[in-house]
């Protein structure tokens, strides 16, 4: 795998304190051990925004407790620097997150950070390792069966961050407000013993703006793939967990997007043999854990995961 150059540091670095007030303690929610944990050859999580209401912690320390992986990269906007500017949230289930993130860079898996937006105060520390953390700008990933992959978090390629960031704020906090209203509707949701259901996923795919807005996005992270010569591109940044193909000159190429852990709750993995697939882990842990016969119908069961 091969990496792309790394950019000259700033003389100085921003302190980060504020941000990664972590304790070296053990996590309040112990790793579980019981049970076989699923094995991938990679894995991609994106868009968790750690330091927010809006997370899912208890999803995802559930996806890191019953999954391993060679490597793992994390593409972007795994901390919400925005928020946490604002105002320090940080319960302990965030801190549990990055325990188990570092526990599995002690165990020799390969981990490479690539900072989005929302935690962009990370990229000045671009080419240096944290505690087996690789922080990268972007990467190149060789998949098993031989696919060059270009991974990077994508909001290079949006435009509204690009040519209005002042708008991109004003949507960071809209879309904060919904976040907050999806963790009600989900402890009501709970208390009926009903499964996860994303306020804001159900409201994106409904508004015709920000479909086309989306499909737009793909089309142009493809595009920009294409040109560098590999064989697909793995990003996040829209929380839309996608697989499309694409054709570039004659070449197909691919499109994946590891979608979130604030709406959607998903990860791209590959197998063994180079096979890809994108996870919903509320819908994998139904299939672990299902639940007592009626107590689910049609409307209220999960998307089903993209596998290619």
């Amino acid at each position: 795998m091969a990496d792309t150059a790394f950019p000259m540091l700033p003389e100085k670095l921003p302190d980060l304190s504020n941000v990664a007030r972590f304790a070296p303690a053990e996590p309040k929610v112990p790793e579980r051990t019981h049970g076989q944990r699923q094995k991938f050859r990679t894995i991609w999580i994106s868009d968790v925004h750690l330091g927010t209401k809006g997370c899912n912690a208890d999803l995802l320390i559930d996806f890191l407790d019953h999954t391993d992986s060679d490597t793992l990269y994390l593409v972007g906007d795994i901390i919400d620097g925005w928020r946490l500017k604002k105002k320090f949230y940080w319960p302990d289930s965030h801190n549990d997150i990055i325990w188990r993130i570092l526990k599995r860079a002690k165990r020799g898996t390969r981990i490479v950070y690539i900072p989005g937006n929302h935690d962009e105060m990370f990229r000045q520390f671009t080419g240096l390792n944290f505690g087996g953390v690789e922080i990268r700008r972007a990467a190149f990933h060789d998949t098993a069966d031989g696919r060059r992959l270009m991974v990077l978090h994508g909001d290079e390629f949006d435009t509204i961050m690009l040519a209005h960031r002042w708008l991109a704020f004003v949507g960071d906090a809209l879309y904060h407000l919904m976040m907050g209203l999806n963790v009600w509707v989900n402890r009501a949701r709970r208390a009926l013993d009903l499964p996860y259901w994303s306020l804001s996923k159900m409201a994106k795919h409904k508004v015709k703006n920000a479909v086309e807005f989306i499909s737009r996005y793909e089309e142009v992270v493809a595009r920009a793939a294409g040109e560098r010569g590999v064989d697909g591109v793995v990003c996040g940044h829209i929380h839309t967990a996608e697989f499309r193909n694409f054709t570039h000159d004659g070449k197909r190429v691919e499109y994946w997007n590891d979608g979130d852990w604030v709406e959607g709750c998903n990860a791209l993995v590959e197998h063994a043999d180079g096979r890809m697939e994108i996870l919903h882990w509320p819908d994998e842990i139904a299939k672990r854990d299902p639940a007592p016969a009626g107590d689910e119908s049609p409307d209220d069961r999960p998307d089903e995961r993209v596998a290619a």
